[in-house]
C-alpha cells in the first residue's frame, strides 16, 4: 500500500483545530500534512520495517536513559512544525529544555515544535522522492539533524542546516553529535 496525497486548497480548507479532531476520530489511519497544506494519508509499514524501527528505538531509549538530556518520540506522534506542516517522524528526539518550555496543552496535543533531530527509515511503502522532500521540510522548519536511513539502496542520507545533505553507502555505525551528544549507532543490524 502506498502513502496518498490528496490536494483539497480549493475544495476545503482545514483548520489546526479540524485536522486534531479529523486525527482523533480516526485513530486507525496515520495523517500527515506537509507545509502546502496537502493532506497524507500513510499506509503503515511492514514486518521487516517494523522490527528494525522497533531495534533503532531501542537504541535511542538505552542512550537517551543514560544522558537524560530530552525526550524521545515515536512515530505516533505528530509534530506541528513552524513551517506549516503536521509531520511524524519514525523518531524524534527534543532537547529537554526546549520540550519543557512547552506548556502542558501544547505537549499534550500536536506539539508546535521542530524536533532538534529526526529519523526517517524508508519502508517499501514510501517513495524516495516524497521522503527526500519531507526531510527537507524538516531541516527547514528548524531540525538540527535527520537521518534518512534507506535499507534498498542500502543508504543513509545525513540532512543539517545550511548543508547539502550527505550520502553515506552502507555505513557501519553513525554519530549523533553535537546534537545527540556521545550517541553512536551500530548499524549492522539494519542491513
Amino acid at each position: 500500500m502506498n502513502a496518498y496525497t490528496l490536494d483539497l486548497h480549493n475544495i476545503l480548507e482545514i483548520s489546526d483545530r479540524q485536522f486534531y479532531d479529523l486525527c482523533r476520530q480516526n485513530p486507525d489511519v496515520k495523517f500527515e500534512r506537509n507545509a502546502t497544506g496537502d493532506l497524507i494519508i500513510m499506509a503503515p509499514t511492514g514486518g521487516e520495517t517494523g522490527n528494525r524501527n522497533i531495534e533503532l528505538a531501542a537504541e535511542f531509549v538505552l542512550w537517551n536513559r543514560r544522558i537524560q538530556l530530552g525526550y524521545l518520540f515515536d512515530s505516533s506522534t505528530g509534530f506541528r512544525l513552524p513551517g506549516g506542516g503536521y509531520r511524524s517522524p519514525d523518531l524524534a528526539w527534543i532537547a529537554g529544555d526546549r520540550w519543557l518550555a512547552l506548556s502542558p496543552e501544547q505537549r499534550e496535543k500536536f506539539p508546535p515544535i521542530a524536533p532538534d533531530f529526526v529519523l526517517e527509515l524508508r519502508s517499501p511503502s514510501d517513495s524516495l522522492t516524497d521522503l527526500q522532500t519531507k526531510m527537507a521540510e524538516y531541516i527547514t522548519s528548524g531540525v538540527q539533524l535527520a537521518w534518512l536511513i534507506d535499507r534498498a539502496q542500502r543508504t543513509v542520507t545525513i540532512y543539517r542546516p545550511n548543508l547539502p545533505p550527505e550520502v553515506l553507502p552502507q555505513p557501519a555505525s553513525l554519530e549523533g553529535e553535537p546534537v545527540l551528544p556521545g550517541f553512536q549507532l551500530d548499524l549492522s543490524f539494519v542491513w
